[in-house]
């Protein structure tokens, strides 16, 4: 049961957000569950697409943002994200379950990936904290100080929606994937 509101279409969503929401449909096709609550607040929804947006004119290819999704889903346990990040890698970023399934544990087929997703898995496990010897390691893998920091935004943009829907319980409009047993 969700905890905070889904609005049932783009039309029941604040007036405000309607304008955002519809560009996501033209975008993607539909209005995911994700983006109907996190407008119920214009100014977050806003936020969170200014911020996607931006990272999506970075220079981390497709599947290196999807991998850092995955990876950071299963260590904070968002199952919607999870099943949404599935389901994009598969579709978009045109990963196969092994390469998905080896990110959701922080790894992967291309090392240089795997630096990165290592990487993103120190900064969540460590708030950031992360020591010398971990930004050392990312940049020996040939990631330069502007990707070093948009894998950090990516993996507080992707804490930011494993929050929200944690919070709101949002229902999956996706094929459901589960975190993993610890």
């Amino acid at each position: 049961m969700t905890r905070i509101a889904t609005p049932a279409s783009i039309a029941t969503s604040p007036v405000t957000s309607q304008p955002m929401l519809e560009a996501v449909q033209r975008q993607l096709g539909s209005v995911p569950n994700l983006f109907r609550v996190v407008g119920n607040s214009p100014a977050a929804l806003e936020g969170y697409l200014g911020l996607n947006g931006a990272l999506g004119k970075g220079t981390l290819e497709a599947k290196t943002r999807e991998r850092i999704a995955l990876v950071v889903a299963e260590l904070n346990g968002c199952d919607y994200c999870l099943s949404a990040h599935t389901y994009l890698g598969k579709n978009l970023a045109k990963l196969d379950d092994g390469e998905i399934a080896a990110n959701r544990e922080g790894g992967s087929s291309d090392p240089k990936a795997e630096a990165a997703l290592r990487f993103a898995s120190k900064v969540v496990a460590s708030r950031g904290h992360v020591s010398d010897a971990d930004v050392k390691a990312v940049k020996a893998a040939g990631y330069d100080d502007a990707q070093v920091v948009e894998i950090v935004l990516h993996v507080a943009l992707n804490t930011l929606t494993n929050y929200v829907n944690e919070v709101a319980k949002t229902e999956i409009d996706f094929p459901v994937v589960s975190k993993r047993a610890k």
